[in-house]
């Protein structure tokens, strides 16, 4: 059977049809009308509507907040201002009269590179989503472990310095610290521009603790990098594992795979396979 999965930003969705864990087709677009629930809603039904088909037999949605997944309500929505108590469930199953299941779009993330992708064959694995924020997924044996609330594993939280590892872990370091964007600051590193590549050594200085963080508590196998700025990663690789090297269990180093995604579409396909996790 086909399903259809769901990826849900703060500033763009995408929505994926599915079977096998094959995209078979893929629209998205920029969330408009941020401050209106109705309005964010009928964009979002708009783009579910021409994938359905009798074939379809569920909905996979991953959303950049705390969600109560007993009951498919979504709270608080990372930059969707709107979107501050959504039963989204119970909303998209009367309009579309098909099974929907409703997760954090990290945790989509790390269970589609776990059936699919990159952790594939692991029992434990850790994503990190670097954008915006810093978000984390887990699995742990081989299962999605959300916690108690859908809050587990947001290490980029976790009070660092003056702030959050967040702040320096993420778009927050570029914008709110040096006045500038990862985008502009990694253009400028492409051409060789010594303080561009300057500050993502200082950026992945400060990743680096957040690695350690997620070893400290989690110690998987595997960690993948997702996100916008991962792309960057070979300009603060090595400044992450300097600030690395003083971690207090070596083998633990030399046995951690840490890999960046390279599947555009794998929070789609773990979108898409939730039913099997919430069922």
């Amino acid at each position: 059977m086909k399903t259809i999965g769901v990826d849900l930003g703060g500033t763009n969705v995408r929505v994926g049809l599915i079977e096998n864990g094959t995209v078979l087709h893929k629209v998205s677009g920029r969330l408009r009308q941020k401050d209106s629930l109705s309005a964010t809603l009928g964009q979002l039904v708009e783009m579910i509507r021409p994938l359905l088909s009798p074939e379809v037999s569920s909905i996979g949605i991953g959303v950049p907040s705390v969600v109560d997944l007993e009951r498919g309500i979504v709270y608080n929505v990372a930059n969707i201002p709107s979107w501050q108590e959504v039963p989204l469930r119970d909303i998209l199953e009367e309009e579309f009269d098909r099974p929907v299941f409703v997760n954090n779009d990290v945790n989509c993330f790390i269970l589609g590179e776990h059936q699919f992708g990159l952790a594939r064959g692991c029992r434990s694995a850790v994503g990190l989503a670097i954008g915006t924020g810093l978000g984390s997924g887990i699995i742990i044996d081989n299962q999605l472990y959300t916690g108690n609330n859908c809050g587990a594993g947001e290490i980029g939280l976790l009070p660092y310095r003056d702030k959050t590892i967040e702040s320096y872990a993420s778009t927050h370091f570029f914008e709110s610290m040096h006045g500038t964007s990862a985008w502009e600051v990694s253009q400028s590193a492409r051409l060789g521009a010594p303080d561009a590549l300057a500050l993502w050594a200082e950026f992945g200085g400060h990743f680096g603790q957040a690695i350690k963080a997620v070893l400290y508590t989690y110690d998987p196998e595997v960690i993948v990098l997702g996100g916008s700025i991962a792309k960057a990663y070979p300009y603060f690789r090595a400044g992450m594992l300097q600030s690395m090297a003083d971690f207090a269990y070596p083998t633990t180093l030399q046995r951690l795979r840490l890999v960046q995604s390279e599947n555009e579409s794998i929070a789609l396909l773990g979108a898409s396979v939730l039913v099997h996790q919430l069922a």
